[in-house]
């Protein structure tokens, strides 16, 4: 037997703790986790540029399922593989799992109480905040023309026109094969 390719265990390693703190850090899900994946993946490891990382969101986004897991995908079969793609989606979905089910619990007993009505009420606006500004961080790397304003700005007014987001995703995938080779 072999012994294991100490570059690979250190990538592995990189990734569990990268994509562990997404998990555990990552409060308010979904796309106000995008900051804290771009800090990882492009500020500290240096695994992709932000033009790369835009486009791994792009992919994510155009697939069902939460970004972070879709992104640990991602980055860690880029990094190290299926390993790593493995080891990337354990290290992000494990601690919200376990927290999100003591939380739930808890939640459920204490849901009525004044302080817990009064943090929830507080974290809504904190999230809309946060994707607000990964949208202003991401922008000039995401629409560097013209024309990409103008994509942006239709796919936001099919979004507010209630269009479902899945719609404005195909469409826009399936205009740019078609005219912008």
């Amino acid at each position: 037997m072999t012994a294991p390719d100490p570059g690979l265990l250190h990538s592995l390693v990189d990734l569990a703790v990268s994509w562990g703190r997404v998990g555990l850090f990552g409060f308010g899900g979904g796309s106000s986790m995008v900051p804290l994946m771009r800090a990882e993946c492009v500020d500290l490891r240096a695994w992709m540029s932000d033009d790369q990382f835009i486009e791994a969101l792009a992919l994510g986004n155009s697939l069902p399922g939460p970004i972070a897991a879709k992104m640990s995908v991602y980055v860690g079969l880029q990094v190290a593989g299926w390993a790593g793609a493995g080891v990337a989606f354990a290290a992000v979905m494990g601690p919200p799992t376990a927290m999100m089910l003591g939380l739930v619990a808890v939640y459920l007993r204490f849901k009525e109480r004044p302080a817990v009505m009064g943090a929830m009420a507080t974290v809504k606006p904190v999230v809309i905040g946060m994707l607000f500004w990964t949208a202003l961080a991401l922008a000039p790397s995401g629409v560097r023309s013209w024309q990409a304003g103008l994509i942006c700005l239709a796919s936001i007014l099919a979004l507010a026109a209630d269009v479902h987001p899945a719609l404005v995703i195909v469409v826009a995938m399936a205009g740019g094969a078609l005219f912008l080779r």
